[in-house]
């Protein structure tokens, strides 16, 4: 293992020592937040993604090991196994490697060569490869056997052929050299198959297209893999064919004879039907793998942005599921979030149930002190806004909050085990009402695929994609912190160490038993052993705890140091926690200990400073330009402010209120090259942006962020000319309206 932890410390760019202690923490049952939280001395201070790294690094060499003892047993059995082979199997560094070097052992279904040696033409083929100054067909008389089904010399001479290109095929220099070139000069070439032009119109920008397959953008990579199996492209992936032979023949061809000939034609045989697909095969699962890696990343920042957004807190919120026919679902909520009252509102059937609908909501904002309205971003949201805007309720804030995933929540067993009495209507009004309140809590309750901020998240690895967005979701509960006495069971079983069964427990037993004093008490939950409480205490806080620092993220294991730092100042806890001049006077290297260095002790330090802090912004209330209401309302050159609901590789995606969010492409991010569009904005963030094109036919709004004098503005709406690459916002074709809803950020 000791050479797998030296290939992870290479790889990552940290030392044989992080990742030998990380693993070992790991393999202990330790959890990614708490090994980033609490035991930076031993890791080095890794972070997050560090640490998750390493895991799943470590997984992938482990599965490299399983694969190379199956082999080794394999070969054993198949007494094909030699000290030289044994060698190499053990040095083989990837499952590519260890697959080449055991291909010619590998028991396989009957080939045209496995054939060839059964008719007895395996030393005629070794002749010719060797390419002696033989003459091959004079030499194939003597393998000529009707009883082996050799009738003549062109069939002695054709299964020779096969046998070479077998072997070819199979050599691992060969296969090596294969990999290597496909891996650098292969090209993604995708053309429109025949008959499909218009049915397959979304693929347009693909029916005649070509790029490197190393350099291809992760998102026209699954692009052109999803027109291919949806029928409408025909994908190669390949280098040019003289290329590939050419060095083929450099290497298994030795002379200039007629041997060279037969050797010559194997080769072509054997690169087109064995080589090739397998080398194709291979690459489209690496440039998959890539793309895939690439679209998840995009998938996990988004869904940490979304997660992370700023919460406006314990305020009294009535929300508004907008609808026109059917009506405007209302319900009241308390400062918990509870519902406390629900009706229905017409304000979009008629004057008169629009009088009586303001009504309404007047006085129902009246009756429970409501502070702020939260209206779904859905159809008729934009004319919703504008008439709860015009009622000007006094001191009450308008917000409008996306509402995707909302509908999931509604009908899942969950949202009927909170509401049995309530229809999915009244339960999708409270999640987008929570929403506001609190993102992250009520976010947990919904598979986070669904939040609806992935680039191609259909197309990717689903279990890579689920691991990903766990490890996310996991990250920011834990970097929230959650109050043990008010979280859901869908919060608390993301706190490392717990999961479902113990969040569950822990619900039972508040339920039985009443709030939780303090952290000690959680020992008492039915299979919350020492291992769990150590992984989940720090993240878990009360708000009312006596013991001060159970408010705190000061892990239980460092109260006795912090009880040692306000006793060596002649202070308690508390007045420590409270003076910050009191603070200022620890000397913390005095408390460095072989357990506990500089890094815990900085960390405790913040705590003491903000025990409990939450990492969020704070919530700042945000609203669209008037009477831009709809795509027809834009004008280019218009000037507005927008919300940023989805970053992709190829730029971001902002609501500016129109029903349809407009690309911003990283060209026109700034003033400068952006690289990352994450280095320059967020999503959930409020952005100035001018509109650049309006498409109104094919719903495609272009945007810029760039200062007035860089700007290129359209004179007019006219669609531009369509540049030679594909249009990266080509995802969103298709059912357009149903994609670009899923692109919706969250708050409004």
């Amino acid at each position: 293992m000791d050479t797998h932890f030296q290939s992870i410390a290479t790889s990552l760019n940290i030392s044989f020592k992080q990742v030998s202690a990380t693993i070992a923490l790991l393999d202990e049952g330790a959890t990614v937040p708490f090994i980033s939280r609490y035991r930076k001395e031993l890791t080095g201070s890794l972070d997050e993604v560090q640490v998750a790294a390493i895991r799943d690094l470590a997984q992938q060499l482990r599965e490299l090991d399983k694969r190379r003892e199956a082999i080794l047993k394999s070969l054993l059995e198949l007494e094909k196994l030699t000290p030289e082979l044994e060698r190499k199997i053990n040095e083989a560094k990837t499952i590519a490697a260890l697959e080449d070097i055991y291909l010619p052992y590998k028991p396989k279904r009957k080939t045209r060569a496995s054939v060839a040696k059964e008719k007895g033409l395996e030393p005629l083929a070794l002749r010719i490869l060797s390419q002696s100054r033989i003459d091959p067909e004079q030499e194939a008389i003597a393998y000529i056997n009707d009883k082996k089904g050799v009738t003549n010399v062109l069939e002695a001479l054709a299964g020779a052929r096969d046998i070479i290109a077998e072997l070819i095929s199979e050599n691992i220099d060969a296969r090596t050299k294969m990999r290597q070139h496909f891996t650098q000069k292969a090209t993604y070439k995708t053309t429109v198959v025949k008959g499909k032009e218009e049915v397959g119109i979304k693929y347009k920008d693909y029916f005649e297209w070509e790029e490197s397959a190393r350099t291809a953008p992760s998102h026209r990579v699954l692009a052109m893999r999803r027109g291919e199996q949806e029928g409408f492209l025909k994908l190669e992936v390949l280098p040019t064919e003289e290329e590939a032979i050419s060095l083929l023949e450099k290497q298994f061809i030795t002379a200039k004879n007629a041997c060279a000939d037969q050797v010559q034609l194997a080769i072509i045989d054997g690169y087109k039907r064995l080589l090739r697909p397998a080398m194709e095969t291979e690459l489209r699962a690496l440039t998959k793998q890539k793309a895939d890696e690439e679209a998840i990343k995009v998938f996990a920042e988004n869904a940490r942005q979304l997660l992370l957004a700023a919460p406006m807190g314990q305020k009294s919120v009535l929300a508004v599921d907008p609808g026109f026919r059917t009506g405007c679902k209302v319900v009241c909520l308390d400062k918990q979030g509870k519902l406390i009252e629900h009706t229905t509102i017409y304000p979009h059937t008629g004057q008169g149930n629009l009088k009586d609908a303001g009504w309404q909501l007047t006085k129902l904002c009246e009756k429970h002190e409501i502070e702020a309205i939260a209206i779904g971003n859905g159809t008729a949201g934009r004319e919703t806004e504008t008439f709860v805007r015009g009622l000007k309720i006094p001191n009450v804030v308008v917000v409008m909050v996306n509402e995707s995933g909302a509908s999931i929540y509604s009908a899942s067993p969950l949202a009927r085990e909170e509401f049995p009495t309530q229809d999915i209507t009244i339960r999708g009004a409270v999640s987008i009402g929570r929403r506001l309140m609190d993102p992250l809590a009520e976010l947990v309750k919904i598979d986070p695929k669904s939040i609806g901020v992935g680039q191609y998240q259909h197309d990717v690895d689903q279990n890579k994609l689920q691991q990903s967005l766990d490890d996310t979701v996991i990250s920011c509960v834990n970097a929230v912190g959650v109050e043990l006495n008010t979280a859901s069971k869908q919060v608390l079983a993301y706190v490392s160490g717990l999961g479902d069964t113990l969040a569950q427990n822990i619900v039972n037993y508040r339920n039985t038993h009443g709030a939780f004093k303090n952290r000690e008490s959680l020992k008492k939950v039915p299979r919350l052993g020492e291992k769990a409480f150590e992984q989940a205490a720090g993240f878990l806080r009360i708000r009312d705890a006596k013991q001060t620092l159970d408010r705190s993220g000061v892990h239980p294991e460092r109260y006795e140091l912090v009880n040692q730092m306000a006793k060596d100042l002649g202070c308690t806890v508390d007045d420590l926690i409270k003076n910050v001049q009191l603070q200022k006077q620890l000397n913390l290297q005095r408390y460095v200990s072989a357990s506990v260095g500089l890094p815990t002790l900085n960390d405790i330090l913040k705590e003491l400073a903000k025990p409990g802090r939450d990492p969020r912004e704070a919530f700042e209330a945000f609203s669209f330009a008037d009477g831009v209401n709809a795509i027809g309302d834009l004008k280019v050159g218009m000037k507005l402010a927008g919300i940023v609901t989805n970053i992709t590789n190829f730029g971001a995606f902002v609501d500016i209120g129109v029903h349809q969010d407009g690309l911003v492409h990283t060209s026109q991010l700034a003033n400068r090259y952006v690289a990352n569009p994450n280095e320059i904005i967020k999503v959930s963030q409020v952005v100035q942006v001018t509109v650049v094109d309006v498409d109104v036919a094919r719903k495609r709004i272009s945007l810029t962020m760039k200062t007035e004098e860089n700007q290129n503005i359209k004179k007019t709406n006219a669609q531009a000319k369509p540049k030679p690459q594909p249009k990266e916002e080509k995802e969103v074709a298709g059912d357009l309206q149903a994609k670009l809803q899923a692109l919706k950020g969250l708050f409004k």
